[in-house]
């Protein structure tokens, strides 16, 4: 059904009302006019038509009706009005206008009936023998109580007529200005009305669309005026609402956004409501498409699925480690618990993911850790208990063996006190790491360079190997110089351990290579070539790691304590960089320092 505006639903009616209403009013006014102007005639003709009785009853007396007729037609024209003589049977016996032996009976007139009852006969119709409407007015005249003879006067309508549709005209022509002026004050009351609803209606639009800083107008009337007022402030309270919302909005996501662990959170028919960034990085999923859609829709991991629905179905806390990808070797730790309404029904879950990969890593490393050092230090110290039990059963009483023995002793005890300098070293640097208690200064590279090929010297000097430098004086970096040249010195005597005698070692030190590292005006880097053995691809991902070594039985046999490197990683972290390596088994090895010139 088609809507109306409320403007037309009121105006139209309310002039439909006025106008039916002056019609009416016209129509009875009119109506009275006419009657009230008729029986002004009426007598008036009344009393002509008696004043003239008066005069021919004397006549009629006589039975003189010649006279009578003769005075009719002069007293009809002196009084104006025709005046008809009628014998009680109906004769005519003096007409001011007519003979009376040419006109007809007139003992059915209404007018003439009413007289013969002792009344004053009254009637208005069109007359046939004169052709126009008359007023007719019959006056019995009697004598000694018996009426004689009846007296008619009357009178032609058509003038009053005229008079009233003269009148009625006045009348039309001022229901039309009455009505005209009933419209538009009717229209002006209805555009007043209706006005402030229209802009009630507008605002609560704008309202909808968000505009809550819009204010409705408040108009006159009282009641309006209340509406408008209570507008406004719903307005002013949703604003606030919508504020708090999206302020607690904001925070929770902000919250989520920033937690370290993946938050799904589900309805109660397993669809996706909320999931942050942590959790869409873990699933390697869009995080904005997936809210809506079910859980299997979203994650296909199978693990995860299972570990939802069950939490979904569950009325305590549930935790569960799950294995996200075997290839990666990603381990999650994933606990949930239902959510619930305010009527305490069951709504939903929400799902925390940890990511455990980084702790089970460093806690096989730990483990690795105490093996290889429980494996290095039982390995000597095995040995010199040996040797010792030796000596105590007897060998030292022998001179050359127990001098072989106690020089083995020896060795073993200095490869214990190098595992546990280093061991040490490596503890100092990670407790300064984390106390971030290093001191930086921007200082030359090359007194660094010339300190460690200085102190690798003897070492080198008893293979024969040369080392060779390459590096530009000015050259700078923020770098702590003491524990620099441990790093550099480390490089060095592994290079020299596992190169071939007589063989070169080249240091090269400069700013990174534009072509290669979009660090190149950031960075310096120290590279550290030799031409010894290599190394295994499969090794070099694990090559700085503490105590893992390649070759366990040639390194021992060098004097490693496969802590070398471990300790070189640490200090170029500490410098706020990293190292690097690149090897070929048969080709040689370069181990490059990286360290940030800011």
């Amino acid at each position: 059904m088609a809507k109306r505006r409320l403007l037309w639903q009121l105006y139209l009616p309310y002039l439909i009302i006025t106008i039916l209403a002056l019609v009416l009013l016209s129509w009875y006014a009119s109506y009275s006019f006419r009657w009230f102007y008729y029986d002004e005639v009426a007598r008036d003709l009344k009393s002509r038509t008696q004043l003239a009785g008066r005069q021919i009853l004397p006549v009629v007396s006589q039975k003189s009706f010649d006279e009578v007729d003769h005075l009719c037609k002069l007293l009809g024209q002196t009084a104006g009005i025709r005046l008809t003589m009628i014998l009680p049977d109906g004769q005519i016996v003096g007409d001011s206008d007519q003979q009376p032996d040419k006109m007809e009976n007139h003992a059915d007139r209404p007018e003439f009936r009413q007289a013969m009852n002792g009344q004053t006969g009254r009637s208005v119709r069109f007359s046939d023998t004169l052709g126009k409407n008359m007023m007719y007015i019959a006056v019995p005249l009697k004598e000694q109580e018996q009426t004689i003879v009846v007296i008619r006067g009357s009178l032609s309508v058509t003038a009053v007529d005229k008079a009233l549709n003269d009148i009625y005209a006045k009348i039309i022509w001022g229901v039309i200005g009455v009505a005209l002026c009933a419209a538009g004050v009717t229209l002006v009351v209805s555009r007043k009305i209706t006005k402030p609803i229209e802009q009630m209606k507008d605002a609560a639009k704008r309202f909808a669309m968000g505009q809550l800083d819009h204010k409705v107008p408040v108009p006159d009337s009282e009641e309006l005026a209340e509406l408008a007022g209570a507008l406004n402030e719903t307005a002013d309270r949703l604003k606030r609402t919508i504020e708090t919302i999206t302020n607690q909005k904001n925070q929770l996501e902000a919250i989520l956004s920033s937690m370290a662990e993946g938050v799904i959170a589900v309805d109660s028919d397993g669809r996706v409501v909320s999931i942050n960034k942590k959790a869409a990085q873990l699933l390697e999923i869009d995080g904005d498409s997936a809210t809506g859609q079910s859980i299997e829709e979203t994650i296909r991991n199978v693990d995860i699925q299972r570990f939802m629905r069950y939490t979904l179905n569950s009325s305590t806390p549930t935790e569960e480690d799950i294995t996200l990808s075997a290839e990666q070797s990603i381990s999650l730790r994933a606990r949930g618990t239902y959510l619930t309404d305010h009527q305490g029904n069951k709504s939903g879950a929400v799902i925390v993911l940890s990511d455990m990969t980084k702790m089970q890593r460093l806690e096989n490393i730990r483990r690795d850790f105490v093996a290889n050092v429980s494996h290095e230090l039982r390995t000597p110290i095995t040995s010199i208990k040996g040797f010792v039990e030796t000596l105590l059963d007897g060998a030292i009483n022998e001179p050359e063996q127990a001098e072989r023995f106690l020089n083995i002793i020896a060795g073993h005890t200095d490869r214990l006190m190098a595992i546990i300098e280093d061991l040490l070293s490596l503890s100092r640097l990670e407790e300064d790491g984390q106390k971030r208690m290093i001191a930086r200064e921007h200082l030359k590279i090359r007194p660094v360079l010339d300190s460690a090929i200085e102190l690798s010297g003897p070492k080198a000097g008893d293979k024969k190997i040369k080392i060779d430098i390459d590096c530009d004086g000015d050259l700078e970096a923020l770098i702590n110089p003491t524990l620099l040249e441990q790093a550099v010195l480390n490089l060095v005597d592994n290079a020299i351990k596992y190169s071939s005698a007589e063989s070169m070692i080249q240091i090269s030190a400069g700013k990174a290579d534009s072509t290669s590292s979009p660090q190149a005006d950031k960075e310096v880097t120290i590279a550290v070539k030799d031409s010894g053995c290599g190394i295994e691809k499969s090794h070099l991902s694990r090559i700085f790691e503490r105590f893992y070594v390649v070759d366990k039985a040639r390194t021992r046999k060098l004097g490693g304590t496969g802590l070398g490197l471990a300790i070189v990683k640490h200090i170029t972290n500490l410098h706020g960089g990293s190292v690097s390596v690149e090897s070929s088994p048969g080709q040689g090895s370069t181990f490059t320092i990286h360290l940030p010139i800011r």
